[in-house]
């Protein structure tokens, strides 16, 4: 390494490697192509694995959906997770009864906590046009104390989330959507009340960032005990004090000290993540993530025994009416319309 402000460079793999706090980061790009009436690709499906179709060589996947590409209904306890819709639709739909239509840079928090069942499809809207998605879903652990807190999820629409914008010397600009944390003075919506990044001593922060081409920032320092990734996945001849960095990497650096970014002649765009590590024992079974194995076996018998709650709808693969809009309707009935 040129520095020692860098501690490794790896390349992306699927999903994309973290750090504590965090569990898990999977990024999906697709360009589905236009919808065929049902909300699903006008397109032929036959030499899919329907069920499981994640084939990386495709310009876009179905993932567990057979009509709609998406998640149908599968549960999770004992942490939370974040989705970042940047581009396209998602439909949400959970065993608390809670239901949402969110997308085009909004932002969905939800805590699984003791148990919930929820699905997340993706609706082609467009008939007559292609239907990009892109999307990130981030799993934050809870520590042990909050392992079985009661679920809840929260919206953070694309209108809440602030962003903070740096001109260079050169008239070059970045721009950094704040989904959590605080970055100077442009501050976060608040997270889940029960999530670690509730906590602002944990410094819990996911930034989305894109600098345009021949920009340079800096981000600022934090404390030493962070951990602190940045992941590069869209851009070209990106610099980090001095070190090129390629395309599609995941670089852990050193929180404690101000990090320069230099761009090269493409937009870059980058994923940060940091938080104080939680530094608890991690138990998981796919779905699961509690702190012992014999927790794990707890939260596969309770599941089978309550399927955390039922599933309320008539499909594991919700989706809503096609002429919705973006929504959100909250498990006490509470209706957000935007």
């Amino acid at each position: 390494m040129s520095n020692n402000k860098i501690i490794s460079i790896q390349r992306l793999g699927f999903p994309w490697q973290t750090s504590d706090p965090f569990l898990f980061c999977a990024y999906h790009k697709d360009d589905y192509p236009a919808g065929n009436g049902q909300m699903g690709p006008q397109a032929s499906l036959a030499a899919r694995p329907l069920g499981q179709d994640f084939n990386p060589q495709f310009p876009w996947r179905m993932y567990h959906g057979r009509t709609v590409p998406g998640f149908p209904s599968h549960p999770h306890r004992g942490f939370e997770t974040v989705t970042i819709a940047a581009e396209g639709l998602v439909d949400h739909a959970d065993s608390l009864g809670a239901a949402g239509r969110f997308g085009n840079g909004d932002v969905q928090w939800m805590t699984a906590g003791k148990g919930v069942q929820h699905s997340e499809m993706f609706p082609l809207l467009k008939e007559d046009q292609g239907n990009p998605l892109e999307l990130f879903q981030i799993w934050l652990n809870l520590p042990k104390k909050d392992k079985l807190v009661e679920p809840h999820f929260a919206m953070l629409w694309r209108d809440t989330i602030p962003v903070f914008e740096h001109e260079d010397e050169q008239g070059k600009k970045t721009k950094v959507t704040v989904i959590a944390g605080q970055l100077d003075e442009v501050q976060a919506p608040d997270p889940a009340p029960n999530s670690w990044a509730a906590d602002p001593t944990n410094q819990v922060a996911i930034w989305t960032i894109s600098l345009e081409p021949g920009a340079t920032w800096t981000v600022p320092a934090g404390t030493s005990e962070l951990n602190r990734s940045l992941y590069f996945y869209r851009g070209a001849d990106l610099h980090m004090e001095g070190t090129s960095i390629p395309n599609s990497s995941v670089i852990k650096v050193d929180a404690s000290q101000p990090l320069q970014l230099q761009n090269g002649a493409e937009t870059a765009h980058l994923l940060f993540l940091q938080g104080k590590p939680i530094g608890e024992p991690v138990a998981q079974h796919g779905p699961f993530v509690m702190n012992t194995d014999n927790e794990i076996y707890e939260a596969i018998q309770d599941f089978q025994r309550t399927a955390f709650g039922g599933w309320p709808w008539p499909n594991s693969d919700q989706v809503h009416a096609k002429e919705r809009g973006r929504f959100a309707i909250h498990a006490d009935g509470r209706e957000e319309v935007k």
